[in-house]
């Protein structure tokens, strides 16, 4: 039986007692052309530059797969967290093409 958080509550004498979950579950992926993805470039300490895309909606592990294929499309590293993905490197073209040929709807952003 797998742990689970209980906010501090150890034992109840109640026997009707029920735990509530007040976490939220996470939302559903919504389809590809309802993604409204935004292809940054930024550039991190030490001057490296890397290609940010955010505006994600929908489960973490979802979106860690799409950070898994434009790893493997630009043939670098990246990372995924705080509902943004991050690819090392500037690939926003590529990234940008590959993203519209799979329907989402993407464009640039920044200056």
């Amino acid at each position: 039986m797998a742990k689970q958080n209980r906010s501090g509550i150890v034992y109840s004498t109640n026997p009707d007692f029920q735990y509530n979950d007040d976490s939220e579950e996470e939302a559903t992926t919504p389809a590809p052309n309802q993604q409204e993805l935004k292809v940054w470039l930024e550039r991190k300490g030490g001057g490296k530059v890397v290609t940010a895309i955010r505006g994600w909606t929908g489960k973490t592990g979802d979106m860690e797969a799409l950070a898994k294929q434009l790893k493997t499309l630009c043939g670098t590293g990246g990372t995924a967290k705080d509902r943004e993905i991050l690819i090392q490197g500037d690939f926003r073209d590529k990234i940008l093409t590959w993203l519209l040929a799979k329907g989402y709807k993407a464009k640039k952003a920044g200056g």
